[in-house]
């Protein structure tokens, strides 16, 4: 059988051709061992990244870094902004980290991206090799803070796709006063004694949205601090960790509030909190607002849903004080599953900025095959529909 294709069919094609073949053409791609690095776990290949970088910023074209199988060794580094806005990192390795952990502790970031934007990262592993630090941190010795792994710093425009975080040495991701950016398919994991390795933490930041990820860590899945607006978090499985907490804020007396939040259809497993509001128990002109929590299910979490704003860790430079920072409109929907404490659901709210507009719908959670408690303290809002425990607002 003879098929003829149509003169119209042809033209669309030769329109295409002629559109992309300058991209086609012009798009180039840097190999970091053509540069010098080398994926043997021990040579220093800081260098040649860098290398990588500052070529691709040189291109007038998109340009993609290619990192190819095997494990390379890099000490911190830094990639600042430049002109070229369509830079991805492909990366079919694993990243490491030194394993002395004072080489790179008292860096603020182990790899850090500052002012750029249209960056993609795109698989690979990121291994910060953190146990060490987080002995010494267990000794009680004097330690280094210790460095976060992923750091991006006022940029826009990020696709981070396929990355998976192993062992940080302190906060596994940061995203920092940037606009838009989107985690997909991401995957944390430490151990749950690592201490303070949040998973993702976002502050400063509008546009950020996380799907289709496993945290696994010592301390927040997912944190949220100050400044942080029109986040979106859907899809997500934490556990073990502290759960997903907005906060803790108002630590201090000016501070940017958190608006437009929504948490959906995410799994917690035996983690210590669920969904959790906290705040520092002293003077702040912070906010908390719009917050949607939907589509929760809790296997075995220690608090499954709480407002903490009495929040004085260490009850340092905060007894005796009321938090300044109001909690309004957050809704709970369609949350189910098991809690092992007794109260699963705490509000526990400033005398100050009493908590106003909590709304409770379509919420169950049971204890040791009965129902818990519920416990409220300067709360208001409303329940509706079947709420176990019993609302106390």
């Amino acid at each position: 059988m003879v098929q003829y294709v149509s003169s119209s069919s042809l033209l669309l094609a030769a329109v295409l051709f002629m559109v992309l073949q300058p991209y086609w053409a012009t798009a180039v791609t840097y190999n970091v061992v053509n540069l010098g690095a080398k994926g043997d776990g021990r040579t220093d290949s800081t260098k040649a990244f860098l290398n990588a970088w500052a070529a691709a910023c040189g291109s007038a074209s998109p340009a993609t870094i290619y990192v190819p199988p095997g494990r390379y060794l890099l000490l911190n580094a830094v990639f600042r902004g430049c002109k070229n806005h369509a830079i991805t990192f492909r990366i079919d390795a694993t990243l490491v980290a030194p394993s002395d952990y004072r080489v790179i502790g008292n860096a603020a970031n182990w790899l850090a991206f500052q002012d750029v934007t249209g960056v993609s990262i795109i698989g690979g592993v990121l291994d910060g090799q953190g146990t060490g630090l987080w002995a010494c941190k267990r000794s009680g010795k004097s330690c280094p803070s210790g460095a976060t792994t992923l750091g991006l710093t006022k940029s826009n425009n990020i696709l981070i796709r396929g990355l998976t975080s192993l062992n940080s040495q302190m906060f596994h991701i940061v995203i920092n006063g940037c606009h838009v950016v989107k985690l997909q398919g991401v995957r944390v994991s430490a151990s749950g004694h690592s201490p303070n390795t949040d998973g993702i933490h976002v502050q400063l930041s509008s546009g950020v949205t996380i799907l289709d990820t496993q945290i696994k860590t010592g301390d927040d899945c997912v944190s949220v601090g100050p400044g942080a607006t029109n986040l979106w978090i859907e899809n997500v499985a934490c556990g073990p960790g502290h759960g997903i907490s907005i906060g803790s804020l108002g630590k201090d007396l000016k501070e940017e509030g958190v608006q437009n939040v929504t948490v959906k259809t995410v799994t917690f497993t035996g983690s210590q909190n669920g969904v959790r509001i906290k705040s520092w128990a002293r003077a702040s002109n912070g906010f908390v607002k719009r917050v949607v929590f939907q589509h929760i299910l809790m296997v075995n979490v220690q608090n499954p849903i709480v407002i903490d704003q009495n929040y004085c860790p260490g009850h340092k430079n905060c007894p005796g004080q009321v938090s300044g920072v109001k909690v309004s409109d957050v809704t709970y929907q369609d949350i189910h599953g098991t809690s092992a404490s007794e109260v699963a659901m705490k509000f526990d709210c400033s005398s100050k900025n009493p908590c106003s507009g909590i709304k409770l719908e379509d919420v169950k959670l049971t204890y040791r095959n009965k129902a818990p408690e519920s416990s409220c303290v300067n709360a208001g809002g409303m329940a509706s529909g079947f709420v176990e425990p019993a609302s106390c607002l």
